[in-house]
């Protein structure tokens, strides 16, 4: 560590050690008339994905889920639940992420905004074959766990 970037301790003038640790980041599956809502990335990775993306600092991933819903999708959501928390380590190829993913209800016509370059509306049945991160996963856990609540 090069002398500028170390990080001294402001009460004692230590050294502190740098720990490096994984990035918290939503994703929000937005359910809308039986289909759900994906958007088309304008940034590395391209193809499409689940609304989402970093929780904000001093932000609950409850927040930071209906930020990213909005921003992205122009749709405010109401949450229902939490589908899971993805952590692999490859799940992004940019850095190691641990995503919250939440399953979300709305009403409205989905618009694409902040990072967005489109949005879709989706059924199990027809999802676009570019699907980004591990999100094709996800969306199969969603489907699967759908299919079981019916069961029941």
């Amino acid at each position: 560590m090069s002398e500028h970037n170390k990080i001294i301790c402001p009460e004692c003038g230590n050294v502190l050690k740098e720990y490096k640790n994984p990035t918290p980041t939503v994703d929000i599956i937005i359910e809308l008339n039986q289909k759900i809502v994906l958007i088309k990335r304008c940034n590395i990775p391209y193809g499409w994905a689940i609304p989402g993306g970093f929780v904000d600092y001093e932000e609950s991933v409850e927040a930071a889920a209906l930020r990213e819903a909005e921003e992205e999708t122009s749709l405010k959501c109401q949450l229902k639940y939490l589908l899971g928390v993805y952590s692999d380590p490859a799940r992004d190829k940019r850095l190691h992420t641990i995503s919250t993913v939440f399953v979300a209800s709305t009403e409205g016509i989905p618009k694409a905004a902040d990072d967005a370059l489109d949005v879709g509306l989706f059924t199990e049945g027809n999802l676009p074959s570019n699907i980004v991160f591990d999100h094709r996963q996800i969306l199969s856990d969603y489907f699967r766990q759908l299919e079981c609540s019916n069961i029941l």
